[in-house]
């Protein structure tokens, strides 16, 4: 994880009259070192130097700020990651049963294939996609045997 990413995530909370504060940090530090959207739960027990009490707000100025993206997923709690613009373009898998959501990037020949099914729909829709994200809904391996 490189220095752009803390510089970028530094000037969009100042942007937003937000300081990139040691817990901020954190949090972005432990997102970008995970493959897959984590709970806040699984966020508090991986980084045990992020506090309980700010990882709520924390999380949400990172929203704000278009640092970290928000995953609904079927589980209890809401899964964080990075903003796609500061991670690689991917897809979730996400199990209706345990509500786990696991990153999934697709191979260059599908991306293209949906690429162009975007295309299609805004053709058709008048619509003007921004960027798109596959999300496939289903049962984990974990949660079929």
């Amino acid at each position: 994880m490189g220095a752009d990413l803390h510089e970028t995530a530094g000037l969009r909370l100042r942007d937003l009259g937000q300081r990139y504060t040691a817990n901020r940090r954190a949090v972005v530090e432990l997102l970008a070192s995970t493959h897959a959207p984590l709970t806040i739960p699984e966020l508090l027990a991986a980084g045990p130097g992020v506090a309980q009490s700010s990882a709520y707000r924390n999380l949400a100025v990172l929203e704000e700020a278009g640092v970290v993206r928000r995953l609904l997923t079927s589980g209890d709690f809401a899964r964080y990651e990075l903003a796609e613009d500061l991670a690689e373009h991917h897809h979730h898998l996400i199990c209706v049963r345990c509500g786990s959501a696991e990153d999934y990037t697709v191979p260059t020949a599908l991306e293209r294939r949906l690429s162009r099914a975007v295309s299609e729909a805004e053709a058709m829709t008048g619509f003007e996609a921004e960027h798109h994200r596959l999300d496939l809904i289903g049962t984990c391996a974990g949660c079929r045997t």
